[in-house]
């Protein structure tokens, strides 16, 4: 590979937007490759990931049917996130996304502090990804002997080499998982149906409301259950910010990111609180667990030959569509700091693909990690790997909410101007999912186990983004001169 970072490169970098003093070397070298189709499927596939597939059988069967109402609750935050983003790409599309934002609103304490929340989430994502890949595999007998560590390890190489060739093979990746995945939930969703309506029994269940009033009701162990799980909840929501990544890789962003972001909800709606709501119509919610996806088990339940096998491949697709995400979205992530002074110089380089590769196998690196992990605890690394993610996912989903509450605060003062495609409802959107953040990490802390150890490592997370930024400021203070003398 031929690294493409070249001094120029550091300076310069494309126009700002009308109305946008800020310029963003990261957001230089890139192809426009991604169509209107790939950014559609991408907003979809972020969406719907591994946390739906994999994470909704362990939860329902800890909190029951109130697991939908989790998730309509996360979901409408999770939309408020995307839509105060898309206002932010709007105003300006980088590749650098939230992290360009932070440059510009926060300075380069809130970019560093941002990119590497972010580099938090999905470096351990990925280990969550390749976990749930494995785990999947094994549904398989041919499998079944392969040693988990090693199944995770096939998964994040077939996913990295796929990634590194160029943007377009990860758009038509991306197009083609998400396809994959909405097909077989919508598959899903109408055998469920079929199954509710026609009152076939499944597993000696007669399906319907009866499934759930029997089995002790929506909150059959109780509301605080609902609660303990929304931090898991959360994480199924983890790549809904990955369109505004992708816009600074698309002509046109401004005619396609609206439509993209806006049919967000629905999905939600469609899929996340749909689908729990007929897995707990189909089937009590002890006969979940999060050692199987919740689709599988139903489908292993109806006795339909080979449905359990298909099921299990398209949320094997789930798992690897995350992984994909994730390399992508670090990589672009990682060079706009990179380029800025705060990560390391080889995460801004760039292939011949125009792709950079640097901050990518940084992030693949960690997904060894977590092949590592799945060496000494094969059965407790996901829950481990989701509990350190779903931090990262909160402090980027903060920070994005403190880059539009300042854009917000400085377009009353008439320094920017907001786009016509707005945050509805700003500021006070802006503050109640703030507080919404601040209430899970509680929620975290309070239901002890795995979460409050996550949370009791906090103080360290923020020890090592102080450090970090001493290490790295006297660089990034060098770089932003050589901008402002060039």
């Amino acid at each position: 590979m031929s690294d493409r970072i070249t001094a120029a490169e550091t300076l310069v970098a494309a126009p700002p937007a009308a109305g946008s003093p800020h310029v963003d070397a990261g957001d230089a070298g890139y192809s426009k490759d991604l169509k209107s189709r790939h950014i559609n499927m991408i907003a979809i596939g972020g969406a719907i990931g591994t946390g739906l597939f994999l994470g909704a059988g362990g939860r329902l069967a800890g909190a029951g049917p109130s697991l939908a109402i989790a998730y309509a609750v996360c979901g409408v935050f999770a939309f408020f996130v995307v839509r105060a983003l898309g206002e932010l790409v709007l105003y300006r599309p980088s590749s650098g996304a939230f992290v360009s934002y932070a440059r510009e609103f926060m300075g380069e304490k809130g970019a560093f502090a941002a990119g590497w929340l972010y580099f938090l989430n999905w470096a351990t994502t990925a280990v969550a990804d390749i976990t749930a890949a494995a785990t999947y595999a094994h549904f398989w007998g041919m499998f079944s002997d392969i040693p988990q560590w090693i199944l995770a390890l096939i998964a994040l190489a077939v996913v990295l080499t796929a990634n590194l060739i160029s943007v377009k093979y990860f758009g038509e990746m991306e197009f083609w998982f998400a396809i994959i995945k909405v097909g077989a939930l919508v598959a899903f969703m109408l055998i469920g149906i079929f199954l509710v309506v026609t009152q076939h029994p499944v597993d000696g269940h007669t399906p319907g409301f009866s499934t759930i009033t029997d089995s002790g009701g929506i909150f059959p162990v109780g509301m605080l259950p609902m609660l303990l799980v929304i931090q898991g909840v959360v994480f199924a929501y983890a790549s809904v910010e990955l369109c505004g990544v992708a816009a600074g890789e698309t002509e046109s962003p401004e005619k396609i990111m609206p439509k993209a972001i806006n049919s967000i909800m629905w999905r939600v709606g469609l899929f996340y609180v749909g689908s729990v709501v007929l897995l707990a119509l189909l089937l009590p919610y002890t006969s979940y667990s999060g050692d199987q996806s919740p689709f599988v088990t139903v489908m292993d339940k109806l006795g339909i030959p080979g449905a359990a096998g298909v099921m299990n491949l398209v949320v094997l697709t789930a798992a690897l569509s995350s992984l994909n995400s994730g390399l992508y979205s670090t990589g672009r992530i990682l060079r706009s700091m990179a380029l800025s002074g705060s990560a390391p110089k080889f995460t801004g380089r760039m292939n011949k693909g125009q792709v950079p590769y640097g901050g990518i196998l940084l992030t693949a690196g960690f997904g060894v990690l977590g092949v590592g992990l799945n060496y000494v605890m094969p059965g407790e690394a996901f829950e481990i790997v989701l509990n350190f993610a779903s931090i990262g996912i909160l402090g980027t989903w903060g920070m994005i909410m403190l880059c539009s509450l300042l854009f917000w605060h400085r377009s009353r003062d008439g320094r920017v101007t907001r786009p016509s495609y707005q945050l509805p409802w700003a500021p006070y959107t802006q503050i109640v999912t703030l507080a919404f953040l601040a209430t899970v990490v509680f929620l975290m802390w309070w239901g002890g186990g795995v979460g409050r150890a996550t949370v009791m490592c906090l103080p360290l997370i923020a020890a090592a983004l102080v450090g970090g930024w001493f290490v790295v400021r006297r660089r990034v203070d060098d770089l932003a001169q050589e901008r402002e003398d060039a």
